[in-house]
Parts: structure tokens; C-alpha cells; sequence
């Protein structure tokens, strides 16, 4: 068998144990460690094991994960998902469908602060289907737009998948989150616009409710000020540099528990859950680092991503074609691997293939920033398209009265409003790179 036979061979194994339902840490981490044996030998192996943790863990750069996490935790904990849902509320609610366009909004807010795309879902759902089921909102549309909201968790900056990506790859941290902000707005609008369309086709899933009174919108945005506040120092700050993203991560979850105890919702025991939650998602990310490490150490000893470059490289197709043939390749994988894993993995293999093709004359930074807000667009639509969408798991964890199929169907009309958005993306990289060249 040859190196590059055993590379495939190693995805092989890699899948059947992901499909016989073994942690993705653990499925990415066994055929690495074999493949490396039979590469390299039991004294490598066992050299590499030694060290493989330190080299990874030592990276100063890791820490801006868990504390983006528990900034989160502290958001979600503090019940400032449910200020942010009544501010939104407040604003669109009076419109059919408002509510679910409330909905989106929120979850872009909250996503501003959270960085995950299940927590985001999870949380806002527990606030926003009480009050759907209220106003006798379809449960199709209830479902399925919290579902898709909770993508704006990795779209809207700080993005956890997104950080991983510019650690791996060697991106400036704040450029990506620059890049990161149209392409996520434009998702919430594009959500925003599938709502009035699907209210206006079919009024009865959503009736319209009477306008909030001036007085009452003042008191919801009075309620969001301190986490808006967080907000602009931490972005304020690392875009005006006065702290690197990983002290501005640091001074985020700071200014998220300072705003949480100001709402004197967040008893000992909620701050505990914070730690143990951060604690918890912390270590799944790094288990599934070292896990991926094990594998693309032994496929860069079978050559597999070299030659695997090479052939992109010579293989005399369109270079857009190429790129392609890879979104298609991530929106497959999305069907049974959760986004970090799925960057994780692919990204020390697709990541210099991409970066020898020429794409639209970018130069190799902004190559690099289009791909990655190109790729986290594309891994997102795998969190809610069928047959798997962890997103939809979620939501109808919370949500038993409403089949799975009826969300699986709701979705449908924003999967077309997320395959547009990464047509534009894909065809128009000034979307992401406009912002990025305007202040860098």
C-alpha cells in the first residue's frame, strides 16, 4: 500500500468509527496514532505522544478560547438573552412575523457575545418559543427560525470556530472577525426577509400584534446598555489597539459579569455553572485538537496533503472550480461532524492547497480571510441541513409538541437564503475583505 493509499485509509477508519458513534476526538485520534506506527514506527510514536500536548497547549494563543466561552456562559447564565429578545422584540414585534424576526435579531446579539452556535440556539429558544407559542406562532416557523438563528452564534464576532481557524492557519484573529461582520449581518437580513415572505404566502403562521409604546422600547434597551457597552470596548479596543483579542477576550468576560451581576441574576451557583460550562466545551476543544493533530501528523508523514496540493495545483481545472468542488466537499461533511471538528480536521489539509490557487488576484492574507469566512458560511449550513442539523436536535430537544420533520421543513426556504449568501460571498469577496481593507 502506498503512503498516500494509507492517508485515505486513515479518513477511511476516521469515519466508520464516527459512524459507529465513538467521540470525534477519539475517532480522529486512533487511526492517527496507527497510521503514525506504521509510518514511522513504535519509537516515534511514542516520541511524538510525549510531547504532542505541550506543543499544542503551550500555544498562548489557545486561551482566548475558553475565555470567549465564558463569556458566554456568563451571558447565558446572567439571562441576558432574555433583555436582548425583549429589546428586539420591542422593535419588530408589531410587523407579522415580527416576533420571529426578533427572534434573528436577538440571536445576532446575543451571538456578539456568546460565540457558539448551539448555546446561542439553546438559550434563545428557551426565551422566544414560550412567547411564540403565546402569540400562536406556527411551531414550523417557531422551530425552524431559532434553528437557523443559532448559526449567527458563529457568524457575528467573537466566533469560537473562527479563532480556531486563525490559530491553525496563522490569520490575524481581529482582521477575521472584521471580515466576519457584513457576511453575518447580511445572513441575519437574509433570515429577516425569508420571514416576510413565508408571513406573507401564509399570514395564519404568524399574526401580526399591536405596536410597543415608545416608553416601553426605551425601558428594553435601558435593560441591554451594559452588555452593548461590552460590546464596544472589546472591539473598540481591539481594533484600536489597546489590547490584543486574546486581552480583549479576557476583558469580554469580565464585562459580561459585571453586567450580569447588575441584573442581579446571577447567584453563586449560576456562576459556578459558568466555570464548570467553560471548563467542559474548553476541554471537548482541546481533546478534539489533539485528536486532529494525531491524525495530520501521521497523513503529513504519508505526504497525503502534499500531494494532494500538487494535484490541485496541476490538475488544470478553474481555480473557482476547485473551491467549489470544497464547499460541497464541507457541506457533505456538515451532515455528520460538527463545525470544529470539521476545521479542525481539514483545515492543515485544504488550507495550502487553496492558498496555491489563484483567486481573483487576492494576495495571500485576503485569500486566506475570504476562505475562512467562506468555509465558517458553508460549515454553518451543516448545523441545520438534513438529515443531521445538531441545531434542529437542539431546538426540538426543547420544542417535543413540534415533529422534527415540520422543522426540517421550515428550514428549507433559509437554506435557500444561505446557499445565496455564500454565492455572493463566493463570487463577490469584497463582502468580506471591504471592511478589512477600509480599516487595516
Amino acid at each position: 500500500m502506498s503512503n498516500f493509499s494509507l492517508g485515505l485509509s486513515l479518513f477511511g477508519a476516521m469515519l466508520t468509527l464516527m459512524i459507529l458513534r465513538v467521540p470525534i476526538s477519539v475517532a480522529m485520534f486512533l487511526p492517527g496514532a496507527v497510521g503514525y506506527w506504521l509510518l514511522a514506527g513504535d519509537a516515534a510514536l511514542l516520541n511524538h505522544l510525549k510531547g504532542a500536548t505541550y506543543a499544542r497547549f503551550s500555544n498562548y494563543d489557545l486561551s482566548v478560547i475558553p475565555l470567549f466561552i465564558l463569556m458566554g456562559q456568563f451571558a447565558t447564565q446572567g439571562g441576558l438573552s432574555r433583555s436582548l429578545f425583549k429589546f428586539a422584540s420591542s422593535l419588530l414585534g408589531h410587523l407579522r412575523g415580527g416576533v420571529a424576526m426578533a427572534a434573528i435579531v436577538a440571536c445576532a446579539l446575543f451571538g456578539a457575545v456568546c460565540g457558539s452556535s448551539v448555546a446561542t440556539a439553546a438559550t434563545l429558544a428557551q426565551v422566544a418559543l414560550p412567547e411564540m407559542r403565546r402569540l400562536n406562532y406556527s411551531g414550523r416557523l417557531s422551530t425552524a427560525t431559532l434553528a437557523v438563528g443559532g448559526t449567527l452564534g458563529i457568524l457575528i464576532p467573537p466566533s469560537v470556530p473562527l479563532v480556531v481557524y486563525a490559530i491553525l492557519t496563522e490569520t490575524n484573529i481581529a482582521k477575521l472577525f472584521m471580515a466576519a461582520f457584513i457576511p453575518g449581518i447580511i445572513a441575519a437580513i437574509g433570515y429577516c426577509i425569508v420571514i416576510a415572505i413565508t408571513v406573507t404566502l401564509r399570514p395564519a403562521l404568524a399574526p401580526a400584534q399591536p405596536r410597543v409604546p415608545n416608553a416601553e422600547r426605551l425601558r428594553a434597551f435601558l435593560e441591554i446598555w451594559p452588555i452593548a457597552a461590552v460590546f464596544v470596548i472589546v472591539f473598540g479596543g481591539i481594533y484600536g489597539g489597546f489590547f490584543t483579542p486574546t486581552e480583549g477576550a479576557a476583558v469580554g468576560a469580565a464585562g459580561t459579569f459585571g453586567a450580569a451581576l447588575l441584573r442581579r441574576e446571577l447567584s453563586l451557583r449560576a456562576i459556578g455553572r459558568s466555570f464548570l460550562g467553560t471548563a467542559v466545551t474548553s476541554g471537548m476543544i482541546f481533546l478534539v485538537f489533539l485528536g486532529a493533530d494525531m491524525l495530520n501528523g501521521a497523513l503529513a508523514l504519508s505526504q497525503m496533503p502534499k500531494q494532494l496540493a500538487d494535484w490541485v495545483t496541476h490538475i488544470g481545472w478553474s481555480p473557482l472550480a476547485i473551491v467549489a468542488i470544497v464547499i460541497a466537499m464541507y457541506i457533505v461533511m456538515g451532515f455528520f461532524m460538527d463545525e470544529l471538528a470539521t476545521i479542525i480536521l481539514t483545515i492543515p489539509v485544504i488550507f495550502p492547497a487553496i492558498m496555491g490557487l489563484d483567486l481573483w488576484g487576492l494576495e495571500y492574507t485576503e485569500k486566506a480571510i475570504w476562505f475562512g469566512i467562506l468555509m465558517l458560511m458553508v460549515v454553518e449550513i451543516g448545523l441545520v441541513h438534513p438529515p443531521v442539523g445538531l441545531n434542529i436536535f437542539v431546538i426540538n430537544s426543547l420544542a417535543r409538541d413540534v415533529p422534527m420533520m415540520e422543522t426540517f421543513k421550515g428550514v428549507i426556504p433559509f437554506l435557500v437564503s444561505d446557499f445565496l449568501r455564500v454565492i455572493l460571498l463566493f463570487v463577490f469577496p469584497i463582502v468580506s475583505l471591504y471592511l478589512v481593507r477600509l480599516i487595516f
